[in-house]
């Protein structure tokens, strides 16, 4: 929808606004000038603004030699304003909404003279990565990197319509609060009224929202910064942006249903998808069938495992190994010994570091070989094609070695191979429910128990006995969105009794006197009547680049930092001085 702009000083219409029903209508736009084309008795240039591109025309004989010369002054990104009539082009231009018309100019101002920018504003930049984000405010022109942001906005816009639709209040919390020492490492933010004390900036509301919860406000929602001290990669920035959410007097199928419902708004609204329901798959399965806990399942290839079929035949890789496990790649028996080699060396590489690659051909003749031929007969082999239901002309791939990580490594040249096969395409969604996940792991080097999400979540029910017997089988109350195989949103079923919060710290290591200076303001609140309650996030970065069909989240941040944490644009993080140290009561001496 264009603005209507005729109430405004400077311009009439906008650059994506005329079309050929405006023939003969004066109009004044305002703009960038994208390009200029001079043949010498005509100048063409293309004038941008955020809502398209509009041609102006400009002719000897017809057009002022002022406006002439003032045309031909202008260079790339020029700001100025151009008055004129709406004509019919003649040679139209179906790629743009405004092609069918150009505007003959009868008045042009130059309202900013612009240096010539470090790279071209255009879909197809010559700007690498660095550039474009030291000159972001440039990058921004850009009509991809603008979709990404208007993507953003609508996500952001329907999101609220959804949430205030079901009765949630958007409540703002705290951005400086304590540090906490579980999760991720904290940003903290000195005090100087308080000498020697600090803040933190918030990896999450997470106790703020349960204390809304225990404030009775019932149903809290909010598009929120929150902030990492953690490695970066193409899908983290230090500061990112969730929809927290968090409801009262609810269960865990109420939770699944009620956010199930906004991510299907949001298909709906922003990508025209109907999305069906939303299929749940434990934990355990997704392990054992996909070895991730956010499978991607745009498509099969489902792990096999083998141990029962191949060991006890005299190859001792098998014979040793905890898990042998393998994927059938549909289609594939026709890989040449050298692509079957460069799939080994793939996955040796230390990223991954697996040691080795068994391959099984089953061809089209018929006929099943393998890279272990000397310890497997043509039966056995047969035995495990039939294990994976493969068809003539499929090829297995088979890893083996400590369970967890054959499987991690598995599901990597799954994923790999999905990849060169053309089965990850981004704009084919496929949306999941991960439920049951471990309420702990075991840390070896720490030599203690760890909370898999974090210690307010709830085990199961039926699990609360084995807290005092069997710590790794006790599931947690905890469930993630996975969307083609990125995990979206997450959350759980909270703790909201004292004596079992009490518990939790306890497993996890926490003194008395620790797990009070912590937290002792929460579990002061459960004695005031908490009522139970239930939450989660989502990753509103990656949910909006997952809708916009890329796999970083930078392009969809207005102003994002490198992957060394730094805006290149304004230089930060820098030095401050050392009378501001000085009032911080900092004494930094590196």
């Amino acid at each position: 929808m264009q603005p209507n702009f005729k109430k405004f000083m400077l311009r009439t219409h906008t650059c994506g606004e005329l079309r050929i029903e405006n023939l003969n209508q004066k109009a004044e736009l305002c703009g960038w000038v994208q390009r200029i084309r001079d043949k010498g008795g005509m100048i063409w240039i293309d004038l941008r603004d955020r809502y398209g591109i509009t041609q102006l025309i400009f002719e000897e004989g017809k057009t002022s030699p002022e406006i002439l010369e003032t045309a031909r002054t202008l260079g790339r990104e020029f700001v100025i304003k151009a008055t004129g009539v709406v004509v019919e082009r003649l040679s139209k231009n179906d790629k743009i909404e405004t092609g069918d018309i150009e505007l003959k100019v009868e008045k042009i101002e130059i309202l900013n003279p612009a240096k010539l920018p470090p790279f071209l504003i255009e879909d197809d930049t010559d700007g690498g990565d660095e550039l474009r984000m030291k000159y972001r405010y440039l990058d921004l022109r850009r009509n991809s990197v603008r979709q990404n942001l208007l993507l953003r906005h609508k996500v952001a816009q329907q999101t609220r319509i959804y949430m205030d639709s079901q009765n949630f209040v958007e409540v703002e919390t705290p951005v400086l609060i304590k540090s906490t020492p579980e999760g991720a490492r904290d940003f903290v933010v000195p005090s100087r009224m308080n000498p020697g004390e600090f803040y933190a900036l918030p990896q999450s509301p997470q106790t703020f929202k349960q204390l809304l919860m225990v404030s009775g406000f019932d149903r809290y929602y909010q598009i929120v910064k929150c902030f990492r001290d953690e490695d970066l990669r193409a899908d983290r920035q230090p500061e990112f942006t969730q929809i927290d959410c968090e409801m009262s007097f609810v269960e865990q199928e109420d939770v699944l249903n009620m956010f199930e419902g906004l991510v299907r708004h949001l298909f709906k609204t922003v990508k025209n998808i109907d999305l069906q329901e939303v299929p749940r798959m434990t934990y355990a399965d997704a392990m054992k069938y996909y070895g991730s806990d956010k499978p991607d399942t745009r498509f099969e290839m489902k792990f096999v495992e083998l141990n029962h079929l191949v060991q006890g035949k005299g190859f001792q890789v098998f014979d040793d190994a905890e898990l042998v496990v393998g994927i059938n790649a549909t289609g594939c028996a026709e890989y040449t010994r050298k692509q079957v080699d460069e799939l080994t060396e793939w996955i040796k590489r230390p990223q991954i570091g697996a040691k080795g690659l068994v391959y099984i051909r089953y061809n089209t003749d018929g006929t099943v070989k393998s890279s272990v031929d000397k310890f497997y007969t043509e039966d056995d082999l047969k035995a495990i094609a039939a294990a994976f239901d493969a068809k003539p002309g499929d090829l297995i791939l088979v890893l083996s070695g400590k369970a967890d990580k054959a499987r991690k490594q598995l599901n990597e040249l799954r994923l790999e191979m999905g990849s060169r096969l053309g089965l990850r395409n981004p704009f084919d969604y496929k949306v999941l429910w991960v439920i049951d996940f471990p309420l702990l792991e075991f840390g070896e080097e720490e030599n203690r128990w760890f909370a898999m999400h974090h210690p307010f979540t709830s085990p199961k029910p039926e699990d609360i006995p084995l807290l005092d017997s069997d710590l790794g089988n006790v599931r947690a109350n905890a469930y993630d969105m996975v969307i083609n195989g990125t995990e979206v949103g997450g959350g759980s079923v909270r703790i909201f009794q004292r004596p079992l919060q009490k518990r939790m710290f306890e497993i996890l290591g926490f003194t008395d006197e620790e797990a009070k200076k912590q937290f002792g303001f929460l579990m002061d609140a459960f004695e005031f009547g908490a009522p139970p309650h239930a939450g989660l996030a989502f990753g509103f970065d990656r949910l909006v680049s997952l809708f916009g069909g890329a796999e970083s989240i930078r392009d969809f941040i207005a102003f994002p930092k490198n992957n060394s944490g730094r805006d290149v644009m304004i230089d930060s993080p820098s030095s401050i001085s050392d009378l501001q140290l000085k009032e911080l009561s900092i004494d930094v001496k590196i």
